[in-house]
């Protein structure tokens, strides 16, 4: 059976689009997901990393007592440490997300509070204008906000990729429909041109 190029062209047209539409959908959802739920999100973020910790070195760890044993391999101690540790973020995954946050916390206080004691000491020598203390007074306020709420402070960056993932779903939405009507709209107009009758194919009857 053949197929002329203009139907082949738009049968590949309408699977890209529904791809992309199932695309636009997907992003939209995960936007909504992460904006509705960014603590949820961390703490799956975190499980996914346990089981990429997990899962390689479980395989492993089989893998040794199926035919390494046999076979004189020594034990695998690392696939062993890696199969505990990710098996401790599957299961404690706040705790590790707390620690990695008050770690995060403690290093921007620090590092506020250094750039300002530098800032300073460099005023004892000559004059230092006011703007000069604006970033380590935020690192050092981040650093505090940090310390007394951790799971809103690492809430913030999942809720803002939320927010642009929502943004791409439905702009994409809006640029699909607009290029489909566009992709109709040439369509009719190829149809009526296509409609119309050569000069060089009326009959002569007619013509006379």
């Amino acid at each position: 059976m053949l197929y002329s190029h203009e139907s082949i062209k738009t049968d590949w047209l309408m699977k890209m689009m529904n791809y992309s539409i199932m695309r636009c959908v997907s992003a939209i959802a995960i936007g909504i997901l992460l904006m509705v739920w960014p603590e949820a999100a961390i703490i799956y973020l975190v499980i996914a990393i346990g089981a990429m910790f997990f899962l390689p070195s479980l395989f492993s760890m089989l893998n040794y007592f199926m035919k390494g044993k046999e076979l004189g391999m020594y034990f695998p101690i690392v696939s062993l440490g890696s199969l505990l540790f990710g098996l401790w973020l599957m299961v404690s995954p706040a705790f590790f997300v707390g620690i990695l946050m008050y770690v995060l916390g403690v290093v921007l206080v620090f590092a506020g509070i250094s750039q300002i004691a530098g800032l300073l000491g460099v005023r004892s020598q000559s004059s230092v204008s006011f703007g000069y203390y604006v970033t380590p007074i935020l690192i050092l306020l981040a650093g505090l906000l940090v310390l007394i709420n951790p799971f809103a402070a690492i809430a913030v960056p999942f809720t803002i990729l939320g927010i642009s993932s929502t943004v791409y779903g439905i702009s994409e939405l809006i640029n699909m429909y607009k290029f489909r009507r566009k992709e109709e709209n040439q369509m009719t107009h190829k149809e009526s041109i296509e409609d119309i009758t050569p000069i060089e194919e009326i009959p002569n009857e007619i013509k006379e």
